[in-house]
This record gives C-alpha cells, structure tokens and sequence, in this order.
C-alpha cells in the first residue's frame, strides 16, 4: 500500500460506523433480484445464455473442431469419377450430383460430411511405361501426349463443376484463400445460425509426373491453373522416379537425375511435392534433397499394414525431420493386411489405428487425411462415403485424443505443409534461382 494514505501510527483511527439495516437490505435485493429474475425465464432460454460453454459430449467436441478449423481431404477421385460415368457432362438430367449419385460422392454427403476443404484428384492412367522396352526406348515424350489433353479436360471439369455450383464450391489456389472461404461461413454462421451449407474450398492435385509430359513447362501451367500438387508417380515408372507398384519393378533406384532438377522446380514453383504411389528409395531420395516439406496425399503406415503403398517407419522419421505430413488413406487393401488380417475385414477402426501409429511415432502434426474416395473400389465399414468423417473424429475423441491435435489432424497440418511451401517458393525465387526450361528441339521456319 502506498504510505501517503496510511495515517500515522500516534493519531488513534476513530472505529468506522456500523452498517445500517437500510443499506443490509439494499444490498440483499440487489445480489437476489438476478437470481429471481432467472426463475421466471422459460427452460428453453436457459442454454442460449450458456452458448459458449465448452463441448462435453464426443459429438459435441467434432462439431466444435468442425467449426473451428476446415476439415481437408488430400485426395478425392471425383473427376474420374464423372470422367467414366458420365464422360465429363455435368449439366445432363441423370448428373444427379446435387441429390444422389450411386458413388462415394455428392453435394449432399459432401456437406453431411462437414467437408471445408478438397484436393480434387485430376488423375489420369499411367502411359510411356512398358518394361518390355529397353530403358532408352520408354518415356518418349509422344508417348504421353494424350496424357497432358486428357489431364487438361479433366482440370476444365473440375472448374466447370465449381462454376456450376457456386454456392457449394470455391476454388482456392492458397493456404490463405482457403482458410478465408472458411472463416467466411464461420463468421455467417455464428451470426444468423441458418442451415447455409458450407462451401467447400476446391484445389486441385495431378496423380502423376506422366501427366506433364516431360515437360516442366506443363507443370508450371497446371499450378496456374489452380493445381497444387503433383504425385511423382502413380502405378508406373516415369522419367522421374520408380513407382511402387510398377510393372517390372523400379529402373532408376528411386529418383532418376531429371527425377532431381524436377523436385527442385517443383519446389521454386511453389507446387507441393506428393510421395504415395513412390518406392520407398524414391522417398527417401526426396527427403534428402527437398527445400520444402512434403507431403504423401493418401498414404497408411507400413508398420501397421506391410503393403508398399504405405510409409515405412524409417521413412515416417524422415518426413519428421522435412516437416511434411502423412495423409491417411481408406483404401481397405492398404489399412487392412498382413496375416490374418483381410482388407474385405476393414473397418473404420483400421484407419484411426494408422492414424493413432503415425502420431505416436513422429507427432500429430504430421498427419492427416487423404481418403481416395471414389478412387478405391471398397470402403472400410463405417467409412462408407464423405459423409462419414464425424464418425472417424469422434472415434478419435473417445481414444482420448486433445481437441489441438484433431484440429492439426483435420486441416492444420496440411495448411501449415502447403504455407511452407509457399514460404521456401518465394525464398527461392527472391534468390534467383533458375527456371528449369524444356529441352525443345531445332525448328524449321
């Protein structure tokens, strides 16, 4: 206390009078007047005035990180979908998209689901890969002209599609495009509480590096046209690197030398360099040299599950150290085998456990979820379509995991993978760095 109003110690403190009854009775209203108050409001009323009161329940809880945070899958094949369904017309009566389609994915289950964000797979089969060839006969750039044309119908689907709904989806080319469609109906929906569905925030991602042609020119056209992304492989060898599940096994022994320059342009492009579908030599030849985390778009836990598609531990360790993050796939035949252990068996158990071993192994920033919806042919029971992830987090609730690292889990992480990317881009753009050109050849005029 400030001694200048302390009075001193010889002058005797006149004893302060007692309360009177007036001022008893004053305050004794005031402190019961609220409490009488809140007895005669309605039982109905009682929770809005307790509206921000902290998730008890597991459901509670998803729906609040479901609020709070975008829920992102890395990977839906619903392009190819269309593609084979309906060859790409969106705008026919039987594209019954907005009510039900006989697929893991529509409009209804989308929004069911929770879904704020996605990476629309613009996938096309593999070509330029026959190991009956020799070695300098294979990946000749004709080989994969088809390639590059039928990715750009499948690009020009996607946004047509989103042109089409555009109260359902949005295009984000941005970590930071992204988070404001979802802060955006956040902020619409604590305001007037409507049943406004969510939009979803649309990106797009290449199932392949046979997709660009040899070209990196082609890649640079598919990041300005919104895709994000690219898989280095799908279930072929290319000109870059050894895929997994290759015909004839691998041919470069991981990253072949154009395999480097390519992850070095992707990383001065700003383009997110995806690792399923690779060997685990191609992984960890990307790991030693990449500038930028990466990321595997749908991919399980070899320890869990031994099938090549999935990351082993030695690898996960690796993406630990990059800062990557580790999507998790549904697919039955890569969460579900091994021993007695059959994919028709899968159940939405299986994936929480890759989930739950990836985190416990390297942290739970560096996982997510990919689900290859609409690319696999079966679903985990309880994971049967989009609509189904609520039911995935709160599994995940109820194993005690924090609400902190469902959000990393949910959305987070992959934004946090992808800022960086962008980060270490512009860094290498200020520095200089050199643009890899397209070997063209001589032309007459």
């Amino acid at each position: 206390m400030d001694s200048k109003h302390c009075p001193p110690s010889s002058i005797p403190i006149p004893e302060r009078p007692r309360t009177s009854r007036t001022r008893i009775f004053t305050a004794l209203a005031l402190l019961t007047f609220p409490l009488a108050l809140w007895s005669f409001l309605p039982v109905t009323s009682i929770p809005s005035l307790c509206h921000h009161r902290h998730p008890q329940t597991p459901s509670e809880r998803v729906d609040q990180i479901l609020l709070d945070t975008p829920l992102i899958d890395t990977h839906i094949d619903l392009p190819i979908s269309i593609r084979v369904r309906f060859q790409n017309h969106i705008y026919q009566d039987n594209f019954t998209f907005s009510t039900h389609l006989p697929t893991h994915v529509d409009l209804p289950r989308l929004h069911s689901g929770g879904l704020g964000g996605v990476f629309w797979s613009v996938y096309m089969p593999c070509a330029g890969d026959d190991p009956t060839k020799p070695l300098e006969s294979r990946f000749l750039d004709p080989e994969y002209y088809q390639s590059i044309h039928d990715t750009l119908q499948q690009v020009d689907l996607v946004h047509r599609l989103i042109a089409a709904y555009p109260d359902d989806f949005t295009l984000a080319t941005s970590p930071r495009e992204l988070r404001a469609v979802h802060e955006q109906w956040k902020h619409h929906h604590r305001r007037y509480h409507d049943k406004k569905p969510r939009p979803i925030a649309s990106v797009l991602g290449v199932e392949g590096l046979h997709q660009i042609g040899n070209s990196p020119a082609v890649l640079r056209m598919y990041h300005r046209l919104g895709v994000r992304y690219i898989t280095l492989t799908h279930v072929c060898n290319n000109r870059y690197a050894d895929g997994a599940l290759s015909r004839g096994g691998p041919v470069w022994g991981g990253l072949s030398s154009d395999g480097r320059e390519m992850v070095r342009e992707m990383n001065r492009v700003g383009m997110m360099v995806d690792l399923s579908h690779t060997t685990a030599e191609t992984m960890k030849d990307v790991l030693e040299i990449a500038r930028a985390p990466v990321v595997f778009s749908h991919s399980g836990a070899f320890g869990v599950c031994p099938h090549e598609r999935n990351v082993r531990d030695d690898v996960l360790r690796m993406v630990k150290e990059n800062g990557g993050v580790v999507q998790v796939v549904f697919a039955p035949d890569f969460v579900r085998c091994g021993e007695g252990r059959e994919p028709r068996e899968a159940g939405i158990e299986d994936v929480v456990e890759h989930i739950m071993y990836i985190a416990e192994l390297i942290g739970w920033e560096h996982v997510g979820i990919g689900s290859d919806y609409d690319g696999i042919m079966s679903t985990p029971k309880g994971l049967e379509d989009v609509g189904m992830y609520p039911a995935l987090l709160k599994m995940l609730v109820e194993r005690g995991v924090r609400d902190k690292d469902l959000r990393g889990l949910v959305g987070e992480n992959v934004l946090r993978v992808w800022e960086e990317v962008e980060r270490v881009a512009e860094e290498m753009k200020r520095g200089g760095e050199s643009v890899l050109e397209d070997e063209v050849p001589p032309m007459k005029w």
